[in-house]
């Protein structure tokens, strides 16, 4: 803190200094982010993708939408599948879906 009088009038100045402790993201954000978590990532980063490029305007990214919300569909079926016959976890890791989907030969959704 760097205080100066001026004309009978006390001015302190707050200096913020950068912190050294690196930026995390949170908890929530970082899931969102792991693969083996958020099956249907490369579809939400394509759907954002779009949006950016194009203004914002939701008609042109329509197609993405469609395909994320497809890829959810398909996953929350699969997990619900999982669930009801006793396998954990409930949701594939990355490297299972990839198995999935490798043996039904083509994207599902």
């Amino acid at each position: 803190m760097k205080c100066e009088l001026h004309a009978a009038n006390l001015i302190c100045v707050y200096v913020m200094l950068p912190s050294k402790k690196p930026v995390r993201m949170p908890m929530v954000a970082r899931r969102l982010r792991d693969p083996d978590i958020n099956p249907c990532l490369s579809e939400s980063d394509a759907s954002t993708r779009c949006m950016d490029e194009n203004n914002y305007d939701r008609e042109k990214c329509s197609t993405y939408f469609l395909k994320y919300k497809n890829c959810r569909k398909f996953w929350n079926s699969v997990m619900i599948q999982r669930r009801q016959n006793g396998v954990q976890p409930s949701m594939p890791t990355a490297a299972e879906r990839d198995e999935i989907l490798g043996a039904m030969g083509k994207m599902p959704y």
